[in-house]
């Protein structure tokens, strides 16, 4: 899994910062509404995803962002997700929102979209549902474990789990998109092929979408490795295992997005590009873009062959980090908004 490189911290104050981290309650969530602490319901607890999979506690983080946490029976533990409501959003409504789902990369977690991109105003200015699942360093699949099986079962945690707790409880509703940055671009891919109509939209920011092309198996070996796992209990060892890295492959599954509007991006010469630091030429950060920039030129030709319709962006200069993947995502942003029939609305001072 490539990792991401950290980008400085935003130099603007986004408007969640606005609430104190005094004011952040962490309640059991039948006893508290998501947009303001107030005084216990008297509905019963959280319905449960269907193999029990329930949200034990749920945490205000500001006005309309909150955190919730998962005991998970795919994963064998309990991990968080954070999730951005709409402005409109009540707890027990009728209706259901748009939903995006977003993914982060490797040596990152649930609240990396929020500590490094303005997303609550992205999704501030529309009528959607945002959720950013915990992926840890788990590959956004089902651990192969030699062929045993078992946890973590990250796909299952994101694709089932989490959605299903998302629309029984939260107002999720069936038409959805997702986006993802390096290992979190590969895991949205991998997820909208192996399971077809999941996804209106899909959007890699330097996601790895050809798993086994040249050097590909290796760089990723190597940086689960590093990361403290077994890297061959992820997808089973290169080439004896290549059925089941093929199974999980974006390049391999590339016929089955057909039907999904693709968007993809990365860069290519291994030099910062705008709002990148500035870097030496042997900064990880460039040399692992070159890597993922040829995975995506290849990508890229594959669904020429298949002649499966996609937007790229394969913009060259750009180093593996968050000033790169925030240029692309505002680019892309009210595509994917209109792909899910996310309406946009009035935004109050709070939200600018």
């Amino acid at each position: 899994m490539t990792p991401s490189v950290r980008r400085p911290v935003l130099a603007v104050v986004q408007w969640r910062r606005s609430v104190t981290a005094g004011a952040a309650a962490t309640v059991l969530v039948a006893g508290v509404g998501a947009a303001g602490a107030g005084a216990a319901q008297a509905d019963t607890s959280p319905a449960k995803a269907d193999d029990g999979a329930r949200i034990t506690q749920e945490t205000k983080v500001a006005d309309h962002e909150v955190d919730v946490t998962i005991s998970s029976p795919a994963l064998g533990k309990s991990v968080k997700t954070r999730i951005l409501l709409p402005k409109d959003w009540t707890r027990g409504a009728a209706r259901t929102w748009p939903v995006l789902y977003a993914f982060h990369g490797g040596q990152d977690n649930y609240t990396s979209w929020t500590k490094n991109t303005d997303i609550e105003a992205w999704a501030a200015k529309y009528d959607v549902l945002v959720v950013m699942p915990e992926g840890e360093n788990g590959s956004y699949t089902d651990w192969y474990n030699y062929g045993k099986g078992g946890t973590p079962k990250w796909e299952t945690f994101h694709t089932a789990e989490v959605r299903q707790l998302m629309e029984r409880n939260y107002g999720a509703g069936a038409v959805r998109a997702a986006i993802g940055n390096s290992s979190g671009g590969q895991g949205a891919y991998s997820y909208a092929a192996r399971h077809p109509g999941l996804f209106k939209y899909v959007a890699s920011l330097s996601g790895t979408l050809s798993l086994r092309s040249a050097g590909m198996p290796a760089m990723l070996m190597f940086t689960n490795a590093g990361n403290g796992q077994d890297p061959f209990a992820i997808w089973g060892v290169p080439w004896a295992d290549d059925a089941n890295w093929a199974a999980h492959d974006p390049y391999a599954l590339a016929d089955k997005l057909r039907g999904t509007q693709l968007f993809f991006s990365a860069g290519t010469t291994g030099r910062p590009g705008p709002g990148d630091p500035d870097v030496a030429p042997w900064d990880i950060g460039l040399l692992s873009e070159i890597a993922v920039g040829a995975d995506n030129n290849e990508f890229k030709k594959r669904l020429d062959e298949l002649k499966v319709p996609y937007t790229a962006d394969i913009y060259g200069d750009g180093r593996h980090n968050w000033p790169a993947w925030i240029r692309e995502a505002t680019k892309i942003w009210p595509t994917m908004m209109k792909a899910i029939g996310a309406k946009q609305v009035a935004v109050t001072a709070r939200h600018r």
